[in-house]
């Protein structure tokens, strides 16, 4: 059957309403079929009783039977639609099968000797007919795993140039190099992986307590500047103009001065977010390449991921969070000198005022007390 004829099929047996395969079939006076659930709960929604698709009303809810015939034939092209799905056609990113001719189906096996990828019906075939063969799970590149200078299969691995060899290579270019199996080779790099896995835990570890700790320095940086523009207000609450244009002066600096703190906390934790994401990445990969069952993929792919990524050390990095110690004083002490500059200005005043008040004074000695003693003048006592 062709791709248009499936694809004609399937319409034909989809309910308008629920737009998959009908399920206990029925239809209406006008000839149109539906799910019986699905055109019941159609009418169950509306006060008219019409067709969905033609719009024809009915006087009354029609009686509705069950359609076998259809039922049947419906059944049979699930079974048929789901029996089709599970020899399915490989995917982007999946492994053909190299046997089939015109659809390729996906692989389930390939086999390293034969150098070729089968699907769950041809792999069949061929295990019966080799069954010393190595499989494998379905992989591309299979000649990758083939010694290019030997033509023969990648089984040993050299300690000493880190390299998958064949068995003529360990006996010629790599004789007195140190040469194990691939398996023995993957176990150690696995308790190197191990090891190196630990190792970036603890490097996560120590980068999500950093950031814990900026937070709570934030936090106590943030406190520390409320309760200072706080006591600002206390300190500044009785003054006139002045004070109030001080304290909001005061205000503004604190805040800037956390807004920077903020500023900077912000991009250390950027800085450790995005470590910690890459640091994670590495993670997940080393797990995931910890779990491969391909020996080539793994030896492959180990050397990039054994090198600890480059991070920055941040175990002296510290945020400062009393931002603000002293600055009331400053203000206060500036206030002070205005307050005594406002008080010599006043005592000018004062002065003035009494200068301009003045009236000379001349103290009459036989009506004072007997004991003061006056200038010659007259205008000062004088104490004996």
């Amino acid at each position: 059957m062709s791709v248009a004829g499936n694809v004609l099929s399937e319409v034909q047996f989809q309910c308008s309403i629920c737009l998959d395969i009908f399920t206990s079939p029925v239809s209406t006076p006008c000839g149109h079929t539906f799910c019986l659930v699905c055109i019941g709960g159609y009418w169950d929604s509306t006060n008219l009783c019409q067709c969905p698709l033609c719009k024809e009303t009915f006087e009354k809810r029609p009686k509705l039977c069950i359609n076998r015939s259809f039922a049947e034939i419906t059944e049979l092209f699930k079974k048929t639609r789901d029996s089709s799905s599970e020899q399915r056609s490989a995917g982007p990113g999946e492994v053909a099968c190299d046997v089939c001719t015109g659809l390729k189906l996906k692989a389930v096996k390939s086999c390293l000797v034969c150098l070729a990828s089968y699907c769950d019906k041809h792999i069949t075939s061929h295990s019966a007919r080799f069954t010393k063969h190595k499989l494998v799970d379905p992989v591309r590149d299979l000649e990758d795993r083939m010694c290019k200078k030997h033509e023969r299969l990648l089984e040993l691995f050299c300690k000493s140039d880190q390299a998958c060899v064949c068995v003529l290579c360990s006996k010629t270019d790599h004789r007195a190099h140190s040469i194990v199996s691939m398996e023995d080779a993957v176990q150690e790099l696995k308790t190197q992986l191990g090891k190196s896995e630990e190792e970036i835990q603890h490097m996560i570890q120590d980068r999500q307590k950093k950031v814990e700790e900026i937070k709570q320095s934030l936090k106590l940086s943030k406190s520390s500047a409320e309760s200072e523009i706080a006591d600002s207000m206390q300190v500044f609450f009785d003054l006139v103009s002045y004070i109030n244009r001080s304290q909001a002066e005061l205000i503004e600096m604190i805040e800037e001065k956390q807004k920077a703190a903020e500023s900077q906390a912000e991009r250390l934790i950027a800085a450790l977010d995005q470590e910690i994401i890459e640091l994670k990445k590495r993670n997940s990969e080393m797990e995931q390449l910890s779990h491969a069952k391909d020996c080539i993929h793994f030896l492959q792919s180990f050397p990039s991921l054994s090198t600890p990524p480059h991070t920055k050390d941040w175990s002296d990095l510290t945020v400062h969070t009393e931002l603000c110690v002293g600055t009331i004083r400053v203000a206060v002490s500036h206030l002070e000198e205005q307050i005594e500059k406002l008080k010599r200005k006043l005592s000018e005043t004062e002065l003035r005022q009494i200068q301009q008040n003045a009236v000379d004074v001349t103290l009459d000695p036989s009506t004072a007390n007997r004991w003061l003693v006056l200038s010659e003048d007259g205008k000062q006592p004088l104490y004996q």
